[in-house]
């Protein structure tokens, strides 16, 4: 108890410190307020984690959010909340991933003590790996152009979050309220009509979530989930129990080799090389 409690004050002290120098917006008494209420709110989510395997840390960091950019005001808000965003995320995020880590200990019967080890390790690691890691995107894609692979949707999403807090629904575009409550409306109707109609109609309706990952990430993440809904179809209609076993380790293979190939084709982009072959879409 004592070791999580003084590691926990030592990080919340140097956080203090260290986050005001990097954010200059964050005032160094917001820093102590983010640590002083991520506990209690990292123990719902560790308990929310427990029960449903669901994160919700997102959702609490646009808590923060909201709160710091209102409070921070028009000048310095937009950037206050996002970085209290993060350092609230962060706090509440961990204590999920440890939960989960430690049901899986109990289902392979592994001490908690070493998966506890392990995830001080991990942590490490990451703190190296993870800035390492992101100025290798950084310098060798076009990160956050709307225009090119890595558009970074969330980052606009959560800077339009950040600029509501500050401004209000007055900063939103004309009629975009309006919009939002009809295809909310939607939503709720699709889900509505597909959970208590017959199966046989059910299973055409289509799945919002899904409908609205194009508009984040682009086209193309819905032209790869057709043909991936394509192939999964044929393979279930000429074998469907090995389909049944194979296809989850298929699309692991997959995101697997598309994220290992991601560390060679940054290195290439950094050498200047280009590939030989693209291919691009125009306006008729």
């Amino acid at each position: 108890m004592w070791i999580g409690v003084s590691g926990y004050l030592t990080f919340a002290t140097v956080s203090t410190v260290v986050v005001p120098l990097i954010f200059p917006q964050v005032k160094w008494y917001y820093v102590i307020v983010a640590y002083i209420f991520a506990p209690s709110l990292a123990f719902c989510n560790a308990y929310g984690a427990g029960l449903t395997d669901i994160n919700m840390a997102y959702n609490y960091g646009k808590i923060g959010l909201f709160v710091l950019a209102a409070v921070t005001g028009r000048e310095n808000g937009v950037v206050a909340g996002l970085a209290g965003c993060g350092l609230i995320k962060s706090v509440v995020s961990v204590s999920c991933i440890l939960m989960q880590d430690f049901k899986t200990a109990h289902y392979t019967m592994t001490s908690p003590k070493a998966m506890f080890v392990s995830q001080m390790i991990g942590t490490i690691v990451g703190c190296i790996v993870t800035p390492l890691s992101f100025f290798l995107f950084y310098r060798a894609f076009d990160v956050g152009n709307p225009n090119g692979e890595f558009k970074a949707p969330y980052a606009l999403i959560y800077r339009n979050m950040a600029i509501l807090g500050v401004q209000g629904f007055s900063a939103l575009p004309l009629h975009c309220l309006q919009m939002c409550y009809g295809f909310f409306g939607f939503a709720v109707l699709v889900n509505v009509v597909r959970d208590l109609t017959p199966a046989k109609v059910g299973r055409f309706m289509p799945l919002p979530t899904a409908m609205a990952v194009p508009f984040l990430v682009g086209a193309y993440f819905a032209i790869d989930m057709c043909v991936g809904t394509v192939i999964v179809f044929v393979w279930e209609k000429m074998n469907r129990k090995k389909a049944e076993v194979m296809v989850p380790a298929v699309a692991s293979g997959l995101i697997c080799g598309e994220g290992l190939w991601t560390l060679p084709a940054a290195i290439l982009a950094l050498a200047g090389v280009k590939p030989p072959i693209c291919m691009k879409f125009l306006a008729s």
